[in-house]
């Protein structure tokens, strides 16, 4: 394994990051999910992300489970609170109250005492900024969380988050976006207002919802075990995978295997692969069903694709990739 630092902070990350949404409490069952996680620190994966959400909390459960007897300064723990965890008005979004209690409760499910990373998982229009800012500052100053992240905020966002973090002099270091070879938007304005505020970039979906692996064929069924069919698979799916599910994007990812097979990489190394070129992403995240996929995709930690290469993938996937930054994952 390779490592990164996290921004301008001190913070060393594994380059691959493991992720447990969709397969922990959902996909996979747990006896699965914790070999996927010792499989994680076999390959030297340091770096773990969660959130409350996932899994209707069950994900980080069992993610703190799993990593029981583990030196706990050895690794990164990473979750995040904004998504509703309940019915009630309270129950959702980056007010004083909801991130308080919900940071006591990732930490009693995670069974440890401080979260590495904490992130926002979204912004919230409802709340000050300056409250939640302040409530993320105090869990700070009490060590419960040592750092500060943001995932999926827009540039004008990041920037305003930034200069409140610099008054209160809390340490906003990582932003979480959705990155892939089809997926782009940050590269217009996130990643410059990030590179200006020190932020660094800890991607999701660096297989776009698993279309990258190249399993989807054009004109064919949807394989049975995938996460098309899977009931906990179905809305993610839905959202955020279907606008890959065309005959030409396909089509094209199909050309892209010969690409991977000259390198002598699978298709998913070198998606992987592709992200981690880009200098302002420190970590990947991976997600996975089997131990077997975690070592498979950790390959791709250290390799290193050549200018040549880059540009082929960009002829391959022309007129198909999606640059806009209004555009939301």
């Amino acid at each position: 394994m390779e490592f990164n630092k996290l921004g301008n902070s001190g913070l060393s990350v594994s380059k691959i990051a493991y992720g447990n949404w969709i397969n922990h409490g959902g996909k996979v069952d747990e006896d699965t999910a914790i070999n996927c996680v010792k499989a994680a620190l076999d390959v030297g994966i340091t770096t773990f992300d969660t959130a409350d959400v996932y899994s209707d909390t069950k994900a980080e459960e069992i993610l703190g489970r799993s990593l029981q007897g583990i030196r706990r300064a050895s690794i990164e723990l990473c979750t995040k609170v904004c998504h509703p965890t309940g019915n009630g008005p309270n129950d959702r979004g980056l007010s004083r109250k909801h991130i308080l209690e919900n940071c006591h409760a990732s930490l009693r499910r995670l069974q440890t005492d401080y979260i590495d990373v904490y992130y926002a998982h979204r912004f919230d229009p409802t709340t000050p900024l300056k409250e939640t800012m302040l409530a993320f500052a105090d869990l700070v100053r009490q060590g419960k969380v040592l750092y500060i992240g943001v995932s999926e905020w827009t540039s004008e966002q990041i920037t305003r988050g930034a200069a409140l973090a610099r008054q209160l002099n809390i340490p906003l270091i990582a932003s979480q976006p959705q990155y892939s070879m089809l997926w782009r938007v940050i590269e217009t304005d996130v990643i410059p207002t990030c590179q200006r505020e020190g932020l660094g970039q800890v991607v999701w979906s660096p297989l776009a919802q698993g279309v990258l692996t190249g399993k989807y064929l054009p004109q064919q069924p949807v394989p049975a075990q995938s996460r098309a069919n899977s009931p906990a698979g179905k809305p993610f799916f839905n959202k955020l995978a279907q606008r890959w599910m065309t005959d030409n994007v396909l089509t094209a990812i199909q050309h892209l295997k010969p690409i991977a097979q000259e390198l002598d990489l699978s298709l998913a190394q070198l998606s992987v692969a592709w992200v981690l070129q880009n200098t302002n992403v420190s970590s990947a995240i991976i997600g996975a069903s089997s131990p077997e996929q975690v070592r498979e995709n950790t390959v791709a930690a250290s390799v290193k694709l050549e200018p040549e290469i880059m540009k082929q993938i960009d002829n391959v996937l022309e007129g198909l990739v999606e640059f806009d930054p209004s555009k939301t994952g």
